[in-house]
């Protein structure tokens, strides 16, 4: 009866485009479907057994415990307001240089990713503060779109990603269920703080890529991206570079404390998290731009995405267990391992999948939905476990920026003017998913690029 699991997906996919709970759906539609299976006999109940022990799992896994951390530094830095002197800083440095406004805003993109990681807090601030003065100095309205829901995504693929947090505790209980099926009874672990790592280097040449990206458009068509008049930066080169040094000193310092405390081996994941929350509380302290009701808004914002994420992950929980109870696993090893081509063709297989499935439904839920699903038969292959993550990181990174349901397209869609279209922004962004699937194919043809740093860090 394997082939019921593929009902249930079907049915779950469907119930999500209806937009019912994402939470309530996982969990509600598995268990009608296992009970009505149950009474023609074609499912056994004992599965669910499992499910408080899987539960109780989840809550007490300590890796998780980075996600509030993660969420609560980032709703702290949105309140902070550091993203505002920064692109206005940014903005005078590269602003003579044509293009430089567009160059501006990925380079705060990437700071804000390095610090934050949540892509809608991004995207309606950089849209907010950036998009009215790239058009106020005749920037096209599809590339000024493009260049800022893009940025917003970096906090996908830089560390420290929610995302990637998501993805490292799914990959290590695939990883595990990969190698003891193989016969192998004492599995290593994959870590978070591997995936972090191995995610560094692809981020920062993607933000290289964006980079070349809008100077070349710069220099093949100079009106699409004018330069800022020689008489509208008021402020000397000295003065300046002063300015950048100031707004530069605080989040590179939190950046560092993050990033620099896993990549040294001083702390986990979870412990920089901590860590990072502790210094983005400073930091909004001493600029005096957290008072009682915000810290308040803030305390709400995190509760509230976290609970969503929690729910969502024991939803996918009864998924998981329904599913392999159909044989779903099985069946899913069988289909990928039938592809022609072997474990290339599976590979290519499955990114095709999920860069679909990205235009209809979230990066969470496929997170939660179909990567435990696929991962452990790639992982059996052979596949590494890093380099997989970072490649399915990459790849949910498009789903922000691929309508009809690009969460980035509609933040910065909330923020825009009446003038700039729909059309505007989705034309605009589709360059930056064609430069995105570059480096998923780049990532493909060169693992180390994703491998290397972690065993030079880790030693593995």
């Amino acid at each position: 009866m394997e082939w019921l699991s593929l009902v249930l997906f079907a049915l779950i996919v469907v119930a999500l485009l209806a937009g019912y709970p994402v939470a309530f759906t996982l969990a509600g539609v598995s268990l009608m479907f296992a009970t009505v299976a149950a009474a023609f006999g074609a499912f056994d109940l004992v599965y669910l057994e499992a499910l408080p022990s899987r539960i109780f799992g989840t809550m007490s896994n300590s890796t998780l415990v980075a996600v509030p951390l993660f969420v609560f530094m980032g709703l702290v830095l949105e309140r902070a307001r550091i993203a505002d002197e920064l692109l206005e800083t940014l903005g005078l440095v590269f602003g003579r240089l044509r293009g430089g406004l567009a160059v501006s805003v990925i380079v705060v993109g990437a700071l804000l990713a390095a610090s934050t990681g949540i892509v809608g807090a991004t995207v309606v601030t950089m849209g907010l503060l950036s998009l009215p003065v790239m058009l106020r100095h005749g920037y096209d309205r599809r590339v000024a779109a493009g260049t800022i829901c893009a940025s917003g995504t970096l906090g996908q693929i830089i560390p420290p990603s929610i995302i990637l947090v998501l993805l490292g505790d799914v990959l290590s209980s695939a990883y595990q269920q990969a190698q003891l099926k193989m016969g192998i009874f004492s599995p290593k672990a994959v870590s978070v703080g591997e995936l972090f790592v191995g995610a560094l280097l692809p981020g920062l040449l993607l933000v290289g890529i964006y980079v070349v990206y809008v100077l070349l458009v710069a220099w093949l068509r100079p009106a699409s991206m004018p330069a800022l008049e020689a008489h509208e930066v008021h402020e000397s080169r000295g003065a300046l570079a002063l300015r950048l040094l100031r707004a530069l000193v605080m989040p590179l310092v939190l950046i560092l404390a993050v990033l620099g405390s896993i990549l040294a081996g001083y702390a986990t994941p979870t412990e920089a998290a901590a860590v990072g929350a502790v210094g983005a509380l400073l930091l909004a302290l001493l600029r005096r731009s957290l008072d009682l009701p915000r810290l308040r808004e803030v305390m709400q914002g995190t509760v509230r995405l976290s609970s969503m994420v929690f729910l969502i992950l024991i939803g996918a929980s009864v998924f998981s267990l329904v599913f392999r109870g159909f044989g779903g696993d099985d069946l899913m090893h069988d289909l990928l391992g039938q592809l022609p081509g072997g474990v290339t063709g599976a590979l290519i297989a499955v990114m095709l999948v999920l860069f679909l499935l990205g235009f209809i439904i979230d990066f969470i839920e496929i997170t939660y939905i179909v990567v435990p699903v696929v991962a452990p038969v790639l992982l059996a292959m052979g596949v590494d476990p890093v380099w997989l993550g970072v490649m399915i990181a990459v790849n949910l990174q498009t789903s922000f920026l691929t309508p009809p349901f690009g969460f980035a397209l509609f933040y910065l869609r909330g923020v825009a003017p009446p003038e700039m279209s729909s059309a505007d922004i989705y034309r605009g962004a589709m360059p930056f998913v064609a430069l995105q699937l570059g480096l998923l194919v780049v990532l493909a043809l060169w693992p180390q690029l994703a491998t290397w740093l972690p065993q030079v860090v880790y030693g593995n």
